[in-house]
């Protein structure tokens, strides 16, 4: 009998050891972003800025990416929120005709998401954004069509639209829609929101099995804020 306890308190321990060596191994540190994202977006051209167009590029010191989900953790409900700042794209504002302007490309580096805890960045950025594969480093949002209540725009003004483009996460795209509210804060700087709901599944996302996590949502929420600054016309014409 002592033997059996023994040998079963041995194996016990075996499985511990395992456990703890797996977990840490799922966590380990992720791959340094391979270059700035401002480097890796590109920059809007165009052949016609003219005095009621700007283009205003996203300022990495001053916005954010966030991404929102539900968890359980050690047996209690807890709301996870990663942030980045190393997100980058040009905006193109005619504030004459809104219908004219043009959102560029816009990047978001996958491997710099940060929670309170960085063995769970780690473990997202490596297994569910699979970002250390160089195509999978960079969440790309390819814009398309822009629809807004709004004809016009001026100094002060807020305006709603719907940005609806091409979204890149882990190596799969999906047409997605954002709800944006946007201002002028003067004729040298554009602030405003995005916000997108989006499921897992519907980019093959899957959530490693870790230590003391039960669960985790099936959906996301990610947010960007804000602030673009207007760039030298002479450094946007094509």
């Amino acid at each position: 009998m002592i033997r059996s306890v023994k040998i079963g308190i041995a194996l016990a321990a075996v499985v511990a050891i395992i456990s703890i060596s797996a977990f840490l191994y799922l966590t380990r540190g992720v791959a340094a972003p391979t270059e700035s994202v401002q480097a890796s977006a590109e920059e809007l051209t165009t052949s016609d800025v003219s005095t009621n167009q700007t283009v205003y590029r996203i300022s990495q010191d001053e916005s954010t990416v966030t991404y929102i989900i539900e968890e359980v953790l050690n047996g209690a409900d807890k709301t996870v929120i990663g942030t980045t700042a190393e997100v980058a794209g040009d905006i193109l504002v005619n504030v004459d005709d809104l219908s004219q302007s043009e959102i560029g490309e816009i990047r978001i580096n996958a491997r710099t998401f940060a929670t309170d805890d960085n063995r769970r960045d780690n473990s997202v950025a490596r297994f569910v954004l699979q970002s250390e594969s160089d195509a999978n480093e960079f969440i790309i949002f390819q814009p398309t069509a822009i629809t807004s209540d709004s004809a016009t725009a001026a100094v002060g003004d807020a305006v709603t639209l719907q940005v609806t483009g091409d979204l890149t996460i882990a190596g799969v795209t999906k047409s997605v829609t954002f709800d944006v509210t946007a201002a002028l804060q003067s004729a040298d700087q554009l602030t405003g929101s995005a916000e997108l709901s989006v499921l897992l599944n519907d980019f093959g996302l899957t959530i490693p099995n870790v230590p003391f996590v039960a669960s985790v949502e099936d959906s996301v929420l990610l947010q960007l804020n804000f602030v673009a600054n207007a760039v030298d016309a002479s450094a946007v014409t094509s």
